[in-house]
């Protein structure tokens, strides 16, 4: 524990004094923030309670073909405050989930004011950023308004890494016309964002009997 209390204090002190540059990092072009959920009203976090503060949660995918170390990257929202500093290696084709439980517990343990990834639910900004010796640099970012930011909506790239960004909306559908549409598909946290939807046809029910005649 005072390993880790060390290096979080240490990442923190590395944050304060660090220049920002906004263009992209080499290695961390395969890094994407891939789907965000701003407005939970389900325990998406399984911890057994809702919280609309824990359960609030950003995806992260590799879309590379190397795995990635992510002891140098962090996220940030609208506020440009960070809001969680990542840890573990990222496979190809992995998926990184960031709940809110997650970033406050970091929070805490880094001496920043602790509110969790503190989504707005008015629309808001999530950017990923990666400390590189004396730079922090921009990897990725996604603005939302508050069409996504809706009861269990998640805006999701579509397919993983894509620039489409479409909603995730079966638990609180879409029905209006203006962009991101909805695909009326369960949200897919520390998941691919597929939709497999079986196509239906209706019949009467005389219809069917026959067919067992």
């Amino acid at each position: 524990m005072r390993l880790v209390s060390a290096l979080c204090a240490l990442f923190l002190v590395m944050l304060s004094g660090l220049p920002v540059a906004a263009r992209p990092a080499c290695a961390a072009g395969f890094l994407k923030i891939n789907e965000v959920m701003a407005g939970p009203t389900r325990d998406w976090n399984n911890d057994g309670v809702f919280s609309s503060r824990d359960d609030e949660w950003i995806e992260i995918v590799n879309v590379g073909v190397a795995p990635i170390d992510l002891a140098a990257f962090f996220v940030m929202d609208g506020d440009s405050i960070p809001r969680c500093g990542l840890t573990g290696v990222l496979a190809p084709g992995g998926h990184r989930l960031v709940t809110g439980k997650e970033s406050w517990d970091w929070e805490r343990a880094t001496g920043h004011p602790a509110f969790g990834l503190s989504l707005a639910n008015s629309g808001d900004r999530v950017t990923l950023w990666e400390v590189v010796g004396a730079e922090t640099l921009f990897v990725d970012g996604i603005t939302f308004g508050s069409q996504p930011a809706a009861s269990d909506r998640s805006l999701a790239r579509f397919p993983d890494g894509t620039d489409t960004w479409i909603l995730f909306d079966k638990l609180n559908p879409y029905t209006g016309t203006n962009p991101p549409l909805g695909n009326k598909c369960d949200p897919t946290p520390a998941l691919p964002n597929a939709c497999d939807i079986t196509p239906t046809r209706a019949v009467t029910w005389g219809s069917l009997k026959s067919i067992y005649r």
